[in-house]
């Protein structure tokens, strides 16, 4: 998706960025791990193909992704931007978080699209320290907040004439405890048995969507200008 090309997510313990070029030479390193492969149903690419993923990312209408690096000096919590390659370069990046839209599934939803989420902390020292619960909140914070925008930009793009968006869900491999604790933490409930993959269903309804929408001021979530080399303010 393109909505988030020039935004950047900032909060007290995560940045969030969009998924440049610049990204995808350590974002290739990660995928070569076969547990990160495990943990995340993929199969290794070339580095070419990483490339042509990236690109894919930015233009695809029903996929939207940013890359999860460490916060915002503390010295600067105030800016208006942030610049590439100074605040995401390979040392502060940490993984990625990715949101997926599609028509809904159920036939009395008819015109309503259902959002999915999933995140990966790729960088070992930073699991089990709450860092993936900031980075998913932050991200659904925004995703709500701009839900109208998301939807109509995958409407527009795939001339499908949808109402809105439903809920959001994760997909999560049963034995990622850890993960499913994160989400339920959030909200999700889990919808349904363990399927043919070994995943669980958990999912966000709309009814939370105005107050979670609503936490991210009081938790200092902010959204901040992506500035590029070739960009001014």
């Amino acid at each position: 998706m393109k909505i988030n090309e020039n935004i950047a997510i900032s909060t007290p313990r995560v940045l969030l960025v969009p998924y440049e070029h610049s990204h995808v030479l350590k974002y290739h390193g990660w995928m070569q791990d076969p547990s990160i492969q495990e943990a995340t149903a993929s199969e290794p690419l070339t580095l070419e193909e990483e490339y042509e993923n990236q690109e894919s990312w930015r233009t695809s209408p029903d996929k939207l992704t940013f890359i999860v690096c460490q916060p915002l000096p503390s010295a600067s919590p105030d800016s208006s931007h942030v610049v590439a390659g100074e605040v995401d370069s390979p040392v502060h990046m940490i993984g990625d978080i990715n949101f997926f839209i599609n028509p809904s599934e159920e036939e009395d939803k008819e015109g309503l699209y259902e959002g999915e989420v999933d995140i990966m902390i790729a960088e070992p020292a930073y699991r089990g320290k709450g860092v993936g619960k900031e980075a998913v909140s932050a991200f659904l914070w925004w995703i709500i907040r701009h839900s109208e925008g998301i939807t109509d930009e995958y409407s527009r793009e795939t001339e499908e004439g949808g109402r809105g968006m439903d809920l959001i869900m994760a997909r999560i491999k049963k034995e990622n405890e850890g993960s499913i604790r994160l989400f339920q933490s959030l909200g999700f409930e889990q919808v349904g048995d363990v399927n043919y993959f070994g995943e669980i269903k958990l999912v966000l309804r709309k009814e939370l969507f105005r107050t979670f929408g609503e936490a991210g001021a009081d938790r200092g979530f902010r959204e901040v200008k992506y500035r590029r080399a070739t960009q001014h303010s």
